[in-house]
């Protein structure tokens, strides 16, 4: 059966040979906004996500076919995790045919938190991203989460009469998962070794123990991110890693920032 482009006698140009014999290593659609079923927790979470989609394109091929990108975005509709998204970018490779290529969504996604002494309950957003990738016949899957965490100075509480400078402070964690991790999971990586985790909602009682709990356990920005990078090394789920610190300075107008790389 003649399709419809066939009909009409309308030229595939980006199917032409290229006579420049240069390789593209990356081609394709970045900024996407589309939406994404996520599983967070046990449950399924309804989001959008930005995304960049791109493949390899031989050194003979004048053009990748653009539109075929947004046509498997519009094919996803399960909710994706890493073994899904393992599957997802090899069927986005075949649609293409491209034996390298690169998928990476960025999103929000919500966890309930339980305040420390009233029990109250509500959501706090954090920041994932789901990153697939082929090269040389190679896949790798990555996860990364930006996690708000409350830090306080060491220095300061140990030179001061009074109090301590303390600020809020993002962790972006970013792994190779060898074996699937919960989203869940990598934000307590964080918060975990944090001076203290932060809730959306708190009660008096809630806010006089995050103060103290601070106060209690003063880490500089290179403990946090030495502490971090430890929690990662003891887990054999995960592979490469890179963390990140960022301390939103409380006495200063910049920031103090420590990062460690494993590869």
């Amino acid at each position: 059966m003649t399709n419809l482009t066939d009909a009409l006698h309308i030229p595939d140009t980006q199917s032409e040979r290229d006579e420049r014999h240069l390789v593209i290593q990356r081609v394709g659609v970045k900024d996407v906004r589309y939406p994404l079923q996520l599983r967070v927790a046990g449950a399924v979470q309804s989001t959008a996500a930005l995304w960049a989609l791109d493949v390899t394109l031989p050194a003979e091929q004048k053009g990748t076919h653009m539109s075929r990108f947004v046509a498997w975005l519009e094919d996803n509709t399960e909710p994706l995790d890493a073994a899904t998204l393992r599957a997802r970018h090899a069927q986005m490779l075949d649609k293409l045919h491209a034996t390298d290529g690169r998928i990476e969504a960025a999103f929000s996604f919500f966890l309930k938190k339980r305040a420390p002494v009233s029990g109250l309950q509500s959501l706090l957003d954090y920041q994932g991203r789901w990153i697939a990738e082929t090269r040389g016949g190679v896949t790798s899957i990555w996860a990364e989460v930006g996690v708000p965490v409350k830090s306080l100075c060491p220095c300061s509480k140990e030179i001061a009469d009074y109090g301590a400078h303390n600020q809020r402070s993002l962790v972006t964690i970013r792994v190779e998962l060898l074996q699937a991790v919960e989203w869940h999971e990598l934000v307590r990586f964080a918060e975990d070794e944090a001076s203290s985790e932060i809730w959306p909602m708190l009660k008096r009682s809630d806010e006089k123990w995050v103060t103290e709990r601070a106060y209690e356990n003063p880490k500089f920005v290179e403990d946090l991110v030495r502490d971090v990078a430890l929690r990662l090394n003891q887990d054999a789920r995960i592979g490469r890693y890179a963390v990140d610190v960022e301390n939103f300075e409380s006495i200063h107008n910049h920031s103090a920032y420590a990062r460690i790389e494993r590869a």
